[in-house]
């Protein structure tokens, strides 16, 4: 029999956070997961609300919460949670040397790979564009050869738009010698910058620019792809260090560095703590005794295994990632507790006619409603579980797209439910 007071169900963002926020608490804690997660596809950093419903921009996030509507996550998670679960991760992720900026109150700007300015909450320093670009004069864009899906001089050209034409700007190319006459990702890029060969040869092309070359050197600015090493902070560190300037990552397209960053920092601080990792574990159904679950069913090759705990926290990915499917229109399913899912009713109202519009999209709402303990609560806002906890994606009543809201969801709601 395997028993433990906490069985989380996910290996995203959210399932990480709550696994490691409950064996902080000295909880046995047993993290189920199916797949990789969904970390290496995000940027990694903390976007709490970038824009409100009228998808106006959002200049003080943790202000902006309070007008939001009740049935919004956020509502029933509470601004306390909020600041208790960004002081949690920011601490989490200093201790592991990848420390975070930014904070609650203000938007900082990161540059997209593109060169436009993306709004966030909290970013790792190597991320942390707008608090670095004042009093720039000099912006050097860098290209990787035979990077996919980056392309520098379009970067530049936005980069001007977005920061102005009162600076210098420049585009370099570095050689990896990694081509093999094939497309190279960021990944391939950050492998090769954790050796010794690979950081040295980055900081001699780069020392090359003719912006270094004359006048004030802080007054350059690097602006590089996500390709700063794989292990954390050091080789940022190491790269600012020896071109003698600021130097900013971009955000990226998958794969993403940064979100393989923050996912090894958090699997290892798991790992630390004791916590039990079942990997490539799909968990198909519970067991429960009236309205506690007592235990979820996970399927493997040849057999069942049953994980009995005192609490489950439900992490899958909602809508994203499987954990809510709808095989028929208008029957949304949560496929392991069979827990009622809130959706936009109506056909007409599921889609707007244009994917990015100043709309939410209808279906993007589809999720779970809780209470405001996280639990979940059917149609008439009965709860259904006593001891069953909801976060991040699988949560009702938002669009994270659309709000720019979705790490900020996961990880306040993934440390209250840890906290319950």
């Amino acid at each position: 029999m395997i028993r433990s007071d906490v069985v989380v169900i996910g290996g995203g963002f959210a399932g990480l956070v709550a696994a490691l926020a409950s064996a902080k608490r000295g909880k046995s804690v047993t993290l189920l997961t199916y797949g990789e997660g969904t970390l290496t596809l995000n940027s990694g950093v903390i976007d709490v609300l970038g824009f409100d419903e009228h998808h106006k921009a959002v200049e003080n996030p943790l202000a902006a919460i309070e007008n939001l509507p009740a049935s919004h996550p956020y509502k029933k998670i509470g601004t306390k949670a909020l600041e208790e679960a960004v002081d949690f991760f920011t601490g989490v992720a200093r201790k592991n040397h990848i420390p975070y900026h930014g904070s609650l109150d203000r938007q900082m700007m990161v540059p997209t790979a593109v060169g436009t300015l993306k709004p966030t909450c909290l970013a790792p320093h190597s991320l942390s564009g707008s608090e670095v670009f004042p009093g720039k004069k000099k912006i050097v864009v860098v290209g990787i050869k035979g990077l996919k899906d980056f392309y520098g001089d379009i970067m530049m050209e936005n980069l001007k738009k977005s920061l102005g034409e009162d600076k210098s700007y420049e585009l370099i190319e570095v050689n990896t010698g990694l081509t093999g006459g094939r497309d190279i990702t960021t990944q391939d890029v950050a492998r090769w910058m954790d050796t010794d060969e690979g950081t040295s040869s980055f900081s001699k092309q780069l020392s090359k620019a003719k912006s270094l070359q004359s006048g004030n050197t802080t007054d350059v600015l690097f602006v590089v792809p996500q390709v700063l090493g794989t292990k954390g902070h050091a080789c940022y560190q190491t790269i600012s260090s020896r071109v003698g300037t600021d130097v900013v990552e971009t955000t990226c397209l998958p794969p993403s560095v940064n979100g393989m960053r923050l996912q090894t920092l958090l699997i290892d601080s798991l790992r630390e703590l004791g916590v039990d990792i079942v990997e490539n574990t799909k968990v198909v159904r519970a067991e429960k005794n009236g309205a506690v679950a007592t235990a979820v069913i996970a399927q493997t090759a040849s057999n069942e295994k049953r994980y009995y705990a005192k609490k489950f926290i439900l992490a899958t990915g909602g809508f994203y990632s499987g954990g809510i499917t709808m095989r028929d229109f208008e029957q949304p399913k949560e496929v392991i507790f069979d827990l009622p899912v809130y959706f936009v009713k109506g056909e007409e109202n599921w889609s707007n006619k244009e994917l990015f519009s100043d709309q939410p999209q209808g279906f993007a709402k589809t999720g779970i409603l809780t209470d405001e303990s996280l639990r979940p609560v059917d149609g008439n806002g009965k709860r259904v579980f006593d001891n069953v906890y909801v976060v991040g994606r699988n949560l009702g009543g938002y669009d994270f797209c659309f709000e720019h809201s979705g790490n900020g969801v996961a990880l306040a709601s993934a440390y209250k439910a840890a906290m319950m």
